[in-house]
């Protein structure tokens, strides 16, 4: 029986993911040497597609970790000396908020109630705020933020560094990156592939604020710093050994992306969020958890069960269909449906009719 996942990641795999693994298996990419020419021409590849689908500045540089929860990390142990500001809206954008409490930060934030977006102009940031933290869609409520709200952040506040979690978001997000001073996304959800690879995007704004936390020896990490990235970028080339397969077949899924154009997926997303939102609105077993349309997310739709949803998330898959359960407390009561670009507009119609049967 053929399988299609929709789980809020890791999802469904790009349609050309094992075309693009076994050629690079082919290239022999596996045992290729990450201070090679090879291996700069890679990176090179994928960091111009991203480029271009992302739409990103020429003051943007891209980085490669080992996940979005390691960039979490590195990015308060570069940019924080002492103050971060967070926006709360769920189990990721929390646990952002505690990484910077774990590092010893004095972390202050506004949360909201599950399901729930902000009034950012009504929001005050403490003046000492180094590092505005936000998610733009929060994967675990299925609550976005505005591309809006961010654009408005920033022109609030201009001296602030500003950062955008995308995980569940990128590529289809369409942030002015003129306003985002970094962001970060992993490839396990809206670009089709297994976990094992982070994506950092910094402006020279950060590195100037690296140097500047550098230069007081406010430890910035053992491992690998902004400015040991912006080094090695200068050359093509990373810090350390990285995933250089998940690199390659990056830029191939970028590229493809490219070719199709932004706007197209970003219709064909737009039109299968309004078909599950559509249904749910019909619905007399589920409901819809984020009320307020301007921040009911596209890529992650969460839906509240009349009853517990063991039965719903079995029967699905007995029909060859995954989706998730509610995250952390509301784990049982809830589901959460990825629509990634993966997905096609005849899977998300098949998944809508049997959800129908319940």
């Amino acid at each position: 029986m053929k399988q299609r996942f929709f789980t809020a990641g890791p999802s469904q795999i790009h349609s050309n993911y094992i075309a693009f693994y076994q050629e690079a298996m082919n290239l022999n990419y596996g045992s290729l040497n990450h201070r090679s020419e090879e291996f700069r021409k890679i990176y090179q590849h994928t960091d111009e597609q991203l480029r271009s689908l992302l739409n990103l500045t020429a003051s943007h540089q891209i980085y490669f970790a080992g996940s979005a929860t390691e960039i979490w990390e590195r990015m308060i142990l570069n940019l924080v000396e002492e103050h971060s500001f967070h926006f709360v809206n769920g189990s990721f954008s929390q646990r952002f908020l505690e990484f910077s409490e774990l590092l010893g930060k004095k972390a202050t934030s506004i949360k909201v109630e599950h399901g729930q977006g902000f009034d950012v102009s009504n929001t005050i940031i403490p003046s000492n705020t180094e590092l505005i933290c936000t998610t733009q869609n929060e994967t675990s409520s299925g609550v976005c933020m505005p591309s809006t709200d961010l654009v408005s952040l920033k022109k609030q506040h201009p001296n602030t560094l500003l950062c955008t979690d995308l995980v569940s978001i990128a590529p289809i997000t369409n942030i002015d990156y003129h306003f985002i001073d970094s962001s970060f996304f992993s490839v396990q959800k809206a670009f089709g592939m297994p976990p094992g690879l982070g994506v950092w995007i910094a402006n020279e704004a950060c590195l100037s604020k690296a140097e500047n936390v550098h230069s007081k020896k406010i430890v910035q990490g053992a491992h690998h710093t902004l400015l040991s990235y912006a080094k090695n970028y200068a050359h093509w080339e990373t810090p350390s050994t990285p995933n250089v397969v998940a690199i390659y077949i990056l830029g191939k899924i970028a590229e493809e992306m490219n070719k199709k154009g932004l706007k197209q997926i970003q219709a064909e997303i737009k039109l299968k969020a309004e078909l599950v939102y559509e249904f749910a609105r019909r619905s007399s077993q589920f409901e819809i958890v984020v009320k307020e349309k301007n921040h009911q997310s596209e890529s992650v739709i969460v839906l509240k069960c009349k009853d517990e949803n063991d039965s719903i998330i079995s029967s699905l898959k007995a029909n060859g269909m995954h989706i998730s359960t509610g995250y952390g407390p509301y784990k049982k009561l809830e589901i959460r449906i990825a629509n990634f670009p993966s997905t096609t507009i005849h899977d998300m119609n098949n998944l809508i009719e049997e959800l129908s049967k319940f």
